[in-house]
């Protein structure tokens, strides 16, 4: 029986894919096993899924897109999330780094802006057996703190300064956030370019901060919106 075209990619082709994250330099062995057992394909719109195998951005609805798997997997592994750790993802778009993180870390907290998204990604979570990871629609940004500390907050957007204090001050102290940030134009014409920064939180007020790479993640938006 031949194999249907709708089916997603190939064996060969997820190995392929494996293979594009190593030459991107991800090294860590527990996030090419995620991503190996996840099927990207599950997560992309049904009209992409041949290139979900692909080392690249896919559109997704509400005008958002998913990432690159190696842009994806090199944010992951900057965060050294342990099998421990209890996770915060704001911006979970098509759902695929929530499932990424189901099989990185003990729980994971993934919260959506735009319902449509949030609704679509809780189903296909539910349907892989995600049972550590919760779904939510809301406002990321303003993170209700009865939900407790995380050892880790992935937020997929870029900041002109840090990201609101109202979702930082959920890193639990020895904890560790990653996002972008807008750095200044090289010119009074020239675009802002975006960069991808690690903080930990090394005590109660105390912060580090460095600077990782080139990124672009668009700018955050704050609020709810039932689709774009």
């Amino acid at each position: 029986m031949e194999e249907r075209a709708d089916e997603g990619p190939s064996i060969e082709a997820r190995a392929a894919l494996l293979l594009q994250l190593r030459r991107a330099g991800v090294r860590d062995l527990s996030i090419m096993r995620a991503f190996e057992t996840i099927p990207r394909e599950l997560f992309a719109p049904h009209r992409f899924r041949d290139l979900a195998a692909r080392d690249m951005s896919l559109p997704i609805g509400c005008g958002q897109t998913m990432p690159a798997a190696a842009a994806l997997a090199r944010r992951l592994e900057a965060l050294r999330i342990e099998p421990h750790h209890r996770v915060l993802e704001v911006g979970t778009g098509s759902g695929f780094g929530a499932a990424v993180l189901s099989r990185l870390a003990r729980e994971v907290v993934t919260i959506e802006r735009y319902e449509t998204l949030a609704i679509e990604a809780r189903q296909r979570l539910a349907e892989l057996g995600c049972a550590n990871v919760e779904a939510l629609f809301g406002d990321g940004l303003a993170a209700d703190e009865t939900r407790g500390y995380f050892d880790r907050i992935i937020l997929h957007m870029s900041f002109h300064e840090q990201p609101p204090h109202a979702v930082m001050a959920a890193l639990a102290p020895g904890g560790a956030a990653i996002f972008g940030r807008y750095a200044p134009p090289a010119s009074a014409d020239a675009r802002p370019s975006e960069r991808l920064a690690l903080s930990h939180r090394d005590g109660e007020a105390l912060w580090t901060t460095s600077d990782l790479w080139p990124c672009r993640l668009g700018a955050a938006l704050n609020g709810r919106a039932k689709a774009l």
